[in-house]
């Protein structure tokens, strides 16, 4: 099997890399006489519908008999209060500069202390869908949360016979089973908007004083990228499929925060032009010694602002977060949805949504789509340098969405930079920075950026987006040079022209590659220089800065 929860006894010490203080913390709070564990979605399920406040919608799921669930399962819904988003202020990571490993040992252990007067409960999922890479993720959260651990567990896979039988023939590696302690009423007055604590070394988290679903996702996902960035994989938050060609297959990657379009892209039929595959829209990993991709995740953790009720994909609901609920014409239970009662409305989707849904492609990436808001960049460009490709996705340029609590007064139009799109990474940014790096310099991979927002104040719409991916599939996309820069050439897009003689245009272009270099320039101080980057990126950056001028 992938990963270890038990242990010969002599093998219970010290010098046993896979022990730390945070995760004895841990994984010994659940074996608590407070914890109950279940072991099947269908008992999740009733447990779901019972807690207070769920409501038990009359839209039902579909096929319920392949997740073990009762014929006549319904969707659910449950809802949080105030917040409705990811809390980026919270995480903290141990062994990162400034994160006292002694005081959040400390707090730790209060945290767990103080729950021992509460009812948990505890279930098991696997993260990883193939038998290259396959990880056992625990959960364990509180009475009265019973909605979130049921999403947990069909969010990810658990271990029905099929995929218990994977896990036992799966790769084998020296890694710890991973160990989520969740207590979302847990309150501390140095902790405001809650705690998400991090100890990636030794795959364990707890998620303190946050109710909202995704930080329970995204906390394993984290873990599980990094076991996996510790294994010879490249941790990846984005969405990749393949097209099936006359002239063979061709695979690509898009990578994207939420709201910039990755899903959309990701999970598009083309209007039935092409014959695809779907691996995933948001997690998965490459094998850095084969270039094949493996999904991360059997379902899809989704926005349901796209999706009015009568919308076709409402057919493929488990539950849903933070939406609304009325009656229709029949006197039934239905949703509300387009974000009307708050914004970043989501579900979990079941993987029969897209009916050619693959977990693992072995066949390298032809291409990586960085999606940008940077209105200076047209629609689609072409990258032909390497390194440039990589600090490209080192710097990806985009803004803020719904998807994330926002606790200070930030502006959500502000153009903010998320390296390779991913806010989850456990480990020095510079490792991402080389794998990707390499990933081109062996030139089986292509590099692409699209702007997804705005361009010299035009939008640039899904339409023109997704079309300009099908001529590059079908390789009928003729680039042209980018102006001055020799490393990077457009595709023309109708009503999205560059003009290189005109000096606004061109002075926005110097603003977006200046934002490049001073966010470069900030790696190299911030946080003690955890994640300084080699001295080529601001080089060339320095060089685009230079042709521009």
């Amino acid at each position: 099997m992938s990963s270890i929860n038990n242990y010969a006894v002599d093998k219970i010490r010290k010098n046993n890399p896979i022990f730390s203080n945070f995760r004895t913390i841990i994984e010994t709070a659940f074996l608590g006489n407070n914890v109950t564990e279940i072991t099947s979605l269908n008992e999740a399920y009733k447990l779901a519908s019972k807690s207070p406040g769920t409501i038990i919608t009359d839209l039902p799921i579909y096929q319920p008999e392949a997740f073990d669930l009762p014929t006549d399962a319904k969707v659910l819904v449950f809802n949080d209060g105030k917040v409705f988003g990811r809390t980026a202020v919270a995480r903290r990571i141990i062994g990162q500069p400034g994160v006292d490993e002694t005081f959040f040992g400390g707090l730790l252990r209060e945290a767990v202390y103080q729950g021992r007067d509460k009812e948990f409960y505890y279930g098991t999922a696997v993260v990883g869908l193939s038998e290259s890479f396959m990880v056992q993720s625990h959960l364990m959260i509180p009475k009265g949360f019973e909605n979130n651990f049921y999403s947990y567990l069909l969010n990810f896979q658990t271990l029905t016979s099929e995929f218990k039988e994977m896990y036992d023939t799966s790769e084998k590696y020296n890694e710890g089973d991973i160990y989520v302690y969740a207590d979302p009423e847990w309150h501390h007055p140095d902790f405001p908007h809650g705690l998400a604590l991090f100890d990636p070394e030794h795959n364990v988290a707890a998620i303190l004083g946050l109710r909202y679903f995704g930080e329970l996702k995204k906390a394993t996902l984290s873990l599980a990228w990094a076991t996996a960035h510790r294994n010879n994989f490249i941790a990846c938050h984005g969405g990749v499929k393949q097209y099936n060609l006359t002239s063979g297959k061709y695979t690509m990657a898009v990578f994207g925060l939420s709201g910039s379009g990755k899903s959309t892209i990701t999970l598009s039929d083309h209007d039935n032009k092409f014959d695809m595959k779907v691996l995933h829209d948001d997690a998965f990993i490459i094998n850095k010694a084969t270039g094949a991709t493996t999904a991360l995740e059997p379902s899809y953790f989704d926005k349901t602002q796209d999706y009015p009720m009568g919308h076709k994909n409402i057919k493929y609901f488990l539950t849903c977060q933070n939406v609304g609920v009325t009656l229709d014409d029949k006197k039934e239970k239905v949703l509300v949805t387009e974000d009307i009662r708050n914004g970043n409305g989501r579900t979990i989707k079941s993987r029969f949504v897209i009916p050619n849904r693959e977990n693992h492609l072995a066949e390298n990436l032809d291409s990586i789509f960085w999606i940008m808001k940077d209105d200076s960049l047209p629609p689609v460009l072409k990258i032909n340098n390497p390194i440039l490709a990589s600090i490209f996705g080192l710097t990806l340029a985009t803004k803020r969405s719904t998807a994330e609590n926002v606790v200070s007064d930030v502006d959500l139009n502000k153009l903010v930079i998320e390296p390779f799109a991913n806010p989850f990474r456990c480990y020095p940014l510079s490792e991402d920075y080389h794998n990707f790096k390499q990933l081109f310099a062996d030139g089986k991979t292509d590099c692409y950026i699209l702007n997804t927002g705005f361009y010299r104040g035009e939008k640039v719409t899904p339409s023109q987006t997704l079309g300009s991916i099908e001529k590059i599939v079908a390789r009928e996309a003729n680039f042209k040079a980018f102006g001055p820069l020799k490393d990077i050439a457009y595709l023309p897009v109708d009503g999205h022209t560059p003009d290189f003689e005109n000096e606004v245009y061109v002075e926005s272009m110097l603003k977006g590659m200046d934002s490049r270099l001073e966010f470069l320039n900030n790696m190299n101080t911030e946080m003690d220089g955890y994640n300084a980057l080699p001295e080529e990126t601001i080089e060339i950056i320095e060089a685009l800065i230079n042709e521009l001028k």
